[in-house]
């Protein structure tokens, strides 16, 4: 199985490859067009803010690639925002994928943003990319733009109100947090999507 991350920049990739190497599965680095189509799964990850990351998808030629994707596709952080249609962060359009407007966590006393930390999962729908995941289990967030809940949830988290932690559209799938440091839940979760 051939598994590839889009190099768009984001800072957790080396990570993300450690992760998936302990899978058993050597991800190589990419923006080679003809690579990500021919992959058998093609991870987005990322970290830092919507605007450079779309500029680097489009600087590279990759958006209209990665709309045109019909194998399992999982977007992390950055990568799950940038799936989705729009993001408040610099007014940036992104790829659409998810018909979703990405928002800031609305400022709450005592609420602080950006979130960052362990947070409990709760499952909305049954999916593949879920499996063995139980009810509550911790996944390690760092963002301050988060999904709203939709019929693209597949798990939610709270941080002041209620947020899409992990999403699912057609092949399109995506995890705020960071499975590469979410310990045993982010290997299983990591593990579900290559095998999906």
């Amino acid at each position: 199985m051939s598994v590839v991350l889009v190099d768009a920049g984001g800072t957790n990739i080396g990570s993300v490859r450690y992760a998936l190497q302990r899978l058993g599965a050597d991800a190589a680095l990419t923006s080679d067009a003809a690579a990500i189509r021919a992959a058998d799964k093609v991870i987005l990850p990322g970290v830092g803010a919507a605007g450079p990351g779309m500029a680097r998808l489009r600087e590279l030629g990759l958006v209209e690639l990665m709309r045109s994707l019909t194998q399992p596709v999982l977007g992390v952080c950055l990568g799950m925002q940038l799936l989705c249609a729009h993001s408040e962060e610099g007014d940036t359009e992104c790829l659409g994928l998810i018909p979703a407007k990405v928002r800031r966590f609305a400022e709450h006393p005592g609420l602080r943003v950006p979130h960052m930390g362990w947070n409990g999962l709760s499952v909305q729908h049954e999916h593949p990319l879920l499996a063995g995941l139980d009810e509550g289990e911790q996944a390690y967030f760092v963002h301050s733009y988060a999904v709203p809940v939709g019929e693209w949830t597949l798990a939610t988290a709270e941080h002041g109100e209620a947020f899409s932690a992990m999403v699912a559209r057609g092949n399109f799938h995506g995890m705020q947090f960071h499975p590469e440091r979410s310990a045993a839940v982010g290997a299983k979760l990591l593990k579900n999507f290559l095998e999906l």
